[in-house]
């Protein structure tokens, strides 16, 4: 560890690379963790819930971020699940 301080203070050009790295991987694991806990289709244990695509919700946005986008159930793909179950 002293020695990483120690490369730090004779290479200061390094010292933004390795902020704007740390910043990448803290938002790609908030990303990740988000994404886990809050989508219905991301699943770690699927012998629970071997089809996790039948809870999603076609009126709820899957997306991050919509705009102006209406989210409809469509009425045959209701009818054919409303066959196989």
């Amino acid at each position: 560890m002293v020695g990483f301080f120690q490369m730090l203070r004779k290479k200061k050009e390094l010292i933004p690379l390795i902020g704007f790295m740390a910043f990448a991987a803290a938002g790609a694991t908030s990303a990740a963790v988000y994404f886990l806990f809050t989508k219905t289709d991301v699943i770690l244990n699927r012998s629970r819930n071997p089809e996790p695509w039948e809870r999603v919700d076609p009126s709820k946005s899957q997306k991050l971020i919509t705009i102006n986008q209406q989210w409809k159930p469509v009425k045959e793909l209701e009818y054919v699940k409303s066959l196989t179950k």
